[in-house]
């Protein structure tokens, strides 16, 4: 049988972080045989890039083993690397950016109007959206596969986090609750957290200026910065398309079967 990892007694308010946004703990949501996810093994957030001392040192007492990191390379050249945190791994496995790379992202901290309403105007913005939420579960299962493998093995307990925390972050949190045996509603609702105004990614211009964007710019993009139910509502339509079931996702799309998921479940559940 799959040992329970040792987790430290961990405060389940949520922290004053600083420099980290979209932290949370996912836990005590209600999963497989009435059990629940056990606190103090898995947490989310936005990228660890401007973590103060202060917030490594939070970050540090969780007793973390794994950090994910879903950025991909232009995530990076525009936020910054992880900060380093003592005997813990960093996994860095890029998904699909929302937003389509470094171009785009120019785009935006520059506020280029007319391109932007191109490009985003008309519900183009959500439409991008939903349809990067079909390709990362459609197009990404290794790397999914990757994640889950890593979980039930031995990355536990772990921080799953992408830039803003709330798109492939968000993804990769909600394929791991669904392997978990959680209902639907309320992988929903852990992920619509991400909603509240103080989590939201704060992107920058190109001359550093924070939210300083016109009206219609930020109308534009906030479709972009947003957790709406009908992008994850994408996602799982995209399984139920593909595989027909979430079963039939996890074990011929992610080759995750029966036998995996009871040793994630020894692992991440409680009662």
């Amino acid at each position: 049988m799959t040992q329970t990892p040792q987790v430290p007694e961990v405060q389940q308010a949520e922290p004053e972080l600083v420099g980290v946004r979209n932290f949370r703990a996912v836990a005590g949501l209600p999963a497989a045989d009435g059990r629940r996810v056990r606190p103090g093994v898995l947490y989310r957030s936005g990228h660890l890039a401007k973590a103060t001392p202060e917030d490594a040192d939070f970050l540090g007492s969780l007793g973390l083993h794994t950090i994910f990191d879903f950025r991909n390379r232009a995530d990076v050249a525009l936020d910054g690397p992880d900060v380093a945190l003592d005997g813990v791994r960093h996994v860095n496995i890029p998904l699909t950016d929302p937003a389509d790379g470094a171009e785009f992202w120019r785009l935006v901290r520059d506020g280029d109007l007319a391109q932007l309403r191109e490009l985003l105007g008309d519900g183009r913005a959500a439409r991008r959206m939903a349809a990067t939420y079909r390709v990362i579960v459609r197009d990404r299962t290794a790397e999914q596969s990757r994640v889950l493998h890593a979980l039930a093995e031995d990355s536990v307990p772990a921080l799953m986090h992408c830039a803003a925390g709330k798109d492939r972050a968000g993804l990769s949190v909600a394929v791991t609750l669904l392997a978990l045996g959680v209902d639907r509603e309320s992988i929903e609702a852990d992920y619509l957290e991400s909603a509240a105004p103080h989590r939201r990614y704060r992107y920058r211009r190109s001359d550093g200026t924070q939210d300083t964007m016109p009206p219609e710019v930020t109308e534009l993009l906030s479709p972009l910065f947003d957790a709406r139910a009908e992008y994850l509502d994408a996602a799982f339509t995209a399984i139920e398309e593909h595989w027909g079931t979430v079963d039939g996702y996890l074990t011929e799309g992610l080759g995750f079967g029966a036998a995996e998921r009871e040793r994630l479940r020894e692992r991440m559940l409680e009662g």
